[in-house]
């Protein structure tokens, strides 16, 4: 059964906006752990990818948090929610912390999927409960 969905488009400029004007604080405070070192060395060879990558975690969030019913609002937090990538190169999304447990409580599975163009990063995510 579907318990929510979630949809999200990031315009790409204004993610490297605020990078400009925050630095590296501004991807501490969006990515968890993992995220921020795929970002930090895709970012270290070629800056716009980095970008690209750091507006596609940040619209995948996005959508999960409107998926769930939370918005940004506890239990949900930026850090709490990684979007990662199986070797097959498909997203998944990995929760930590009180995150986690609320999820898993719940019973919820979930899917993503981003996307990201010139501009624009796109995400959607479906949440089902078991």
């Amino acid at each position: 059964m579907i318990f929510g969905i979630g949809t999200d488009i990031c315009d790409i400029r204004r993610i490297e906006a605020t990078f400009q004007r925050q630095g590296e604080r501004f991807a501490q405070r969006v990515l968890g752990e993992q995220e921020l070192a795929i970002w930090r060395r895709r970012g270290a060879r070629w800056p716009q990818r980095g970008l690209r990558y750091l507006a596609t975690r940040f619209s995948a969030k996005e959508a999960f948090s409107k998926a769930i019913g939370f918005g940004m609002h506890t239990p949900m937090a930026w850090r709490r929610c990684e979007i990662l990538n199986l070797a097959s190169g498909q997203p998944v999304i990995v929760l930590h912390g009180e995150l986690k447990m609320w999820f898993e409580s719940q019973g919820l599975r979930a899917h993503v999927t981003v996307t990201d163009e010139t501009d624009y990063a796109a995400s959607f995510v479906v949440v089902e409960k078991d």
